[in-house]
């Protein structure tokens, strides 16, 4: 890879980097894509269930906060989309055809969207899982939870709360990966 098409690069060293692309993007995409879907049917879940008539889940600060995830896993999907696309620029990168090989600043832009979709993934996925241990926060130590936690099913927190903010932990994990894989390949493109 170099600043302009035309100008030789070295063979090992492309081959080297075109190889990190692939096994990188590889490993960020299966890692993000299966905690996404774990994440994603988790929520799905949690909103079929949390719609049923005294539902304890059925709040607004909830709500809210699963509204987040739900944000938080589209933007993962872009992710997903941006670590396979890694994969293909390690691809073109070990084309023989130096025409078809992407450019440096093209690559970076690429790593830079990446870094940015997976910075902004997290922080709204964060933003959710603060709404939705808030609300279980107030409403585990909220005086009538006290008094009346074991008549008012309402007050308990139930397993179907817990595996939402187990699902926002996924997310974050996943946009981590998209953040590590896409820093790796920053670091190792800015060596050369």
């Amino acid at each position: 890879m170099s600043q302009n098409s035309d100008a030789p690069s070295s063979s090992a060293t492309l081959r080297a980097i075109a190889q990190t692309f692939r096994l990188t993007g590889w490993i960020s995409f299966w890692i993000q894509l299966v905690l996404g879907v774990v994440s994603s049917i988790i929520v799905l879940l949690f909103a079929i269930f949390s719609q049923r008539a005294g539902s304890p889940s059925n709040n607004p600060g909830t709500g809210f906060g699963v509204f987040l995830a739900v944000c938080g896993l589209i933007i993962l999907g872009a992710g997903i989309y941006l670590a396979f696309r890694y994969t293909r620029i390690g691809r073109q990168l070990q084309s023989s055809n130096p025409s078809n090989r992407p450019r440096k600043s093209e690559t970076l832009q690429v790593l830079r969207l990446g870094l940015w979709i997976n910075l902004i993934g997290t922080l709204v996925t964060l933003l959710g899982a603060q709404a939705i241990v808030g609300t279980l926060v107030a409403r585990s130590i909220s005086p009538q939870a006290i008094t009346s936690q074991l008549f008012d099913p309402t007050r308990i927190i139930s397993g179907l709360d817990m595996l939402v903010v187990q699902a926002n932990t996924n997310t974050v994990s996943a946009h981590f990966a998209g953040l590590v894989g896409s820093l790796w390949l920053m670091n190792r493109i800015n060596r050369q």
